[in-house]
């Protein structure tokens, strides 16, 4: 019998922001809630061919996070180079994972909020020019709920739980 963990989408309406953001925590949730009480090593097992798992897609979220609201909107530097990478190394624990996402979570809420508005420019270009905030959250929401998607496929596989 398949468990669910299925929640309601947000029904926040009043206004641009506000609705973006209600709909991007969202989806972080969701990737916080597949990870959740699962041993170290169903969140480092491999199910795909490629080298996807759920500890992984968490750490590169993280990365996301880090690099598109901290390196290109902010223009953040120590967040330049991050690598996106799926693979975590050993000597890294679950709770290290979780915590970085977490604060990259905060830092980007926090840049998020101290915007002037969803018209600001990034610091950073996308291409060959610079894009609005509401370009890069439109592009982290959609980043992070195809992840999300992934990480429920993945969790599945792990226990049988299911939902959003």
């Amino acid at each position: 019998m398949l468990e669910s963990q299925r929640e309601a989408v947000p029904r926040n309406d009043d206004g641009e922001l506000d609705t973006a953001l209600a709909f991007l925590s969202f989806a972080r949730s969701c990737v916080l809630k597949k990870v959740a009480g699962l041993s170290e090593e169903q969140l480092r097992r491999r199910l795909v061919v490629s080298d996807t798992t759920l500890l992984g897609l968490v750490q590169h979220l993280t990365d996301a996070e880090r690099y598109w609201f901290g390196y290109t909107f902010a223009g953040d530097p120590r967040h330049a180079d991050v690598d996106f990478d799926m693979v975590v190394e050993p000597d890294r624990s679950p709770e290290q994972v979780l915590a970085d996402y977490r604060a990259a979570i905060a830092e980007s809420d926090a840049h998020l909020v101290a915007a002037a508005g969803l018209e600001v420019r990034t610091a950073r270009p996308v291409g060959d020019s610079p894009r609005t905030l509401r370009w890069v959250l439109a592009h982290m929401t959609s980043e992070t709920t195809r992840h999300a998607g992934h990480a429920d496929i993945l969790r599945e596989l792990v226990d049988g739980a299911t939902g959003r």
